[in-house]
């Protein structure tokens, strides 16, 4: 299983927020692409790159960030926050990008996801934003009616990369995951699944890893920025 140090970019910086609000943020640096390095230095194989900006706009805002960070670094990145069309993930690709991260416009516009994976097959993954059981739509504003275990079902036999389940009352507060809405999560979806949320400590990733092979990787970010975690021990439990 692997480890993923997450980069959450607003207006050109490095920044973590609590449960996706933007109002509530604490930046880490302004140089995104030396924080990307410094994960890679310390034994990162994957980064997980968010355009905050984008997510609840629509469109992407810190796309020359992006392109700074895949130049820094060797190791694969995905990218996420506001694709939607197809020329945006034809320009990430064109940076280095090794995957894209498609969550708004997969789950409201299936026409859209369609014409992704058929031009990208394997190369995209389906973010899916839970919050109170429920998916989370434009950089989680908005609430929909939909459930997370519908969603996961209605992506079989699309060629995904795979799937991030993101639980959003976790996100950012260091307190843990939601290992149950995770078990659930991995037994309704058709791909594997990259877990996201409250992530703090190794005992997390055992608990995590205990769940199944399903679960490919886990994104981790304030516990790596705020010290509770250290990457390197994170990286040992994850490969043991």
């Amino acid at each position: 299983m692997m480890v993923i140090p997450a980069i959450d970019l607003k207006d050109g910086r490095c920044v973590r927020l609590r449960q996706g609000d933007m109002a509530q943020e604490t930046t880490y640096s302004d140089d995104p692409a030396a924080m990307a390095r410094q994960w890679e230095v310390l034994g990162a194989e994957r980064l997980h790159v968010v355009d905050l900006n984008g997510a609840v706009n629509g469109k992407p805002h810190n796309m020359a960030q992006v392109r700074a960070i895949a130049a820094a670094v060797s190791i694969p990145i995905h990218v996420g926050g506001g694709i939607r069309s197809l020329e945006v993930m034809e320009e990430y690709f064109s940076y280095g990008v090794g995957r894209v991260v498609l969550g708004t416009a997969a789950l409201e516009n299936r026409a859209f996801l369609d014409d992704a994976c058929a031009s990208f097959p394997e190369k995209i993954f389906v973010g899916v934003d839970v919050k109170q059981g429920k998916v989370a739509l434009h950089g989680w504003t908005n609430l929909s009616e939909s459930t997370a275990g519908h969603v996961l079902a209605s992506l079989t036999d699309y060629p995904l990369a795979g799937v991030i389940f993101t639980e959003i009352s976790r996100d950012g507060m260091l307190e843990g995951p939601n290992v149950s809405a995770l078990r659930e999560a991995m037994q309704a979806s058709p791909v594997p699944l990259i877990a996201s949320g409250g992530v703090t400590r190794v005992e997390d990733i055992r608990a995590i890893k205990r769940l199944g092979q399903k679960i490919i990787g886990v994104i981790v970010g304030k516990a790596l920025y705020e010290g509770a975690l250290d990457l390197t021990a994170a990286l040992a439990e994850a490969r043991a």
